[in-house]
């Protein structure tokens, strides 16, 4: 049985929408075990949330199963890691007072509350402030008088949350910082002059601080986040085994380990994360020319500019309708899993007509900022002479998927930002050359897909991780060219060209889409 040298090893650690997952990786970037734990958000008082005790049970969960195979892989307790780190959906508001007590329920990416917040910063920057980041969460909070704003005393993230726990430093990600308040990626750092902006709303709402008293001190891939004291070693590992000790990486959100986990932190090279949510990530060689409330402009995590078009909902609709199968199956005697049908459902969708027939659902569990919904109700809308049909059925879900993040990619064509190369990773490109060819029809260009990408983002922070890791042993390299030389070198990837009748048939779609969303509005006033 082959032995690790546990020192050469990095662990990523992702906190998910629906899943918890940590993953081990090499020092050349091989997966060599993971943990998962599954965990859903909940709708109370108003919000999108997720308890923080819930929190630790699933980073414990997951990592409890990735040292139980670890030890039945390589027959040895796991101790000690190279390095790690830890990322979590972007955005959203968690805030402490000075004695760490947290003041208000976590606020996720999902909740589109903010409204006069974002578009009266989005004004006042003349920089696009979509509703779900830390700073219009913050502001809506002082416009709605929430009396917990007065004793904040540090603001956060999920992933910058978990970091302070774990190393005791209040530090964050500059790709996760950028989701909290615009950056300058000259200085990596916020953007000095519109936080000087906002403290001038904040003085004249009376609060007792400034900005930069309250966020995360921001850093770049690769520079010292501290390192894993022996409270966050019990926190991971409540057993003893792991030992403190270890390096922590910067920690990030899903959007920056996306781009990691697909080698797509250089110039002209983009990617697509589609899970719960779905988003694009472009890195651009100059800034837009416009100001665009259906894009962010976010960075990389090393601090290059990134037009990002995030979506709220992507797969939640398509896992609804494959449990419902499940559950005409148990009808039929019949046990099977989701996970059985996925695969089943996605090939079969293949059969089905480029315009998916006439079958239009709309996919909108939540608001959508993009299309500038506040709330979302999932529709199957289809005429009365659709081919209503499983094949058809199946490929429009998985068209509804990304129909959105087509709208906002239309945005970025008209100013011209160019793409070399295009990945896809996470949940929806599980099942090889499915949604990866629909993909290079929405977007009109080859997409190629590794064979990581249903790894996603927890081995992208384990990708992050190892970086810091290579920098303190001496690596020169800077974080593209380490992923490009020492990473995704040799790495086997498929690229599938977009089919003609695939273009028209989702152009097709789309444009029944589009319609499909005056109901989908209708819904959300009347039903």
């Amino acid at each position: 049985m082959k032995k690790i040298e546990q020192k050469s090893t990095a662990l990523g650690i992702e906190l998910g929408s629906t899943r918890i997952k940590a993953v081990l990786a090499g020092p050349d970037g091989s997966v060599l075990v993971s943990g998962a734990h599954d965990w859903e958000n909940y709708f109370e008082g108003g919000y999108w949330t997720y308890p923080l005790t819930e929190v630790w049970e699933g980073i414990q969960d997951a990592y409890r199963h990735l040292a139980k195979e670890y030890q039945k892989t390589y027959g040895e307790p796991l101790t000690t890691v190279g390095a790690l780190g830890v990322s979590a959906m972007m955005h959203g508001y968690l805030p402490f007072d000075r004695d760490g007590h947290q003041l208000a329920a976590f606020r996720t990416w999902r909740n589109t509350t903010t409204q006069t917040a974002a578009e009266a910063l989005t004004q006042r920057f003349h920089f696009n402030i979509p509703q779900r980041w830390s700073v219009a969460h913050l502001y809506q909070a002082i416009l709605n008088g929430e009396s917990h704003v007065r004793n904040i005393d540090f603001l956060t993230t999920l992933a910058g949350y978990v970091h302070w726990q774990l190393t005791g430093e209040k530090v964050l990600g500059i790709g996760d910082a950028s989701g909290m308040f615009p950056i300058d990626s000259a200085a990596c750092n916020y953007d000095a002059a519109m936080m000087a902006s906002f403290d001038e709303l904040l003085a004249g709402a009376g609060m007792p601080y400034r900005l930069q008293d309250l966020l995360p001190r921001v850093l770049c891939a690769g520079q010292d986040a501290g390192s894993l004291t022996e409270t966050g070693a019990h926190l991971l590992d409540p057993t003893g085994t792991l030992t403190p000790g270890v390096p922590v990486c910067p920690p990030e959100g899903d959007a920056g380990t996306g781009m990691a986990a697909t080698n797509t932190v250089a110039v002209r090279t983009g990617n697509v994360s589609a899970g719960t949510s779905i988003f694009a990530m472009v890195v651009l060689e100059k800034m837009l020319k416009s100001v665009y409330p259906e894009i962010d402009l976010v960075t990389t995590p090393d601090g290059a500019p990134v037009a990002m078009v995030h979506c709220n909902n992507c797969t939640s609709d398509l896992n609804a309708w494959v449990n419902l199968f499940v559950q005409v199956a148990a009808l039929c005697g019949t046990q099977v899993q989701a996970s059985q049908l996925f695969p089943l459902f996605f090939h079969a969708s293949l059969e089905g007509a480029p315009d998916c027939g006439d079958v239009v659902p709309v996919n909108y569990y939540s608001g959508e900022g993009v299309t500038h919904f506040d709330a979302g109700h999932p529709l199957l809308l289809r005429t009365a002479g659709s081919d209503f049909s499983l094949p058809n059925l199946m490929r429009a879900h998985i068209y509804s998927a990304m129909a959105t993040l087509k709208i906002g990619l239309d945005i970025l064509q008209g100013e011209n930002v160019a793409v070399d190369r295009l990945l896809g990773h996470g949940g929806l490109f599980k099942t090889p050359g499915v949604a990866q060819r629909y993909l290079a029809a929405a977007a009109q260009a080859p997409v190629t897909v590794m064979e990581t990408a249903g790894e996603g983002g927890p081995y992208g922070m384990a990708l992050l991780a190892g970086y810091r890791l290579a920098v303190l042993q001496g690596c020169p390299l800077n974080l593209a060219d380490y992923l490009e030389q020492k990473i995704f070198a040799g790495s086997m990837g498929t690229t599938l060209e977009p089919r003609e009748e695939d273009v028209r048939g989702f152009t097709a779609f789309l444009e029944r889409y589009k319609a499909a969303l005056q109901a989908e509005r209708a819904a959300v006033e009347h039903f």
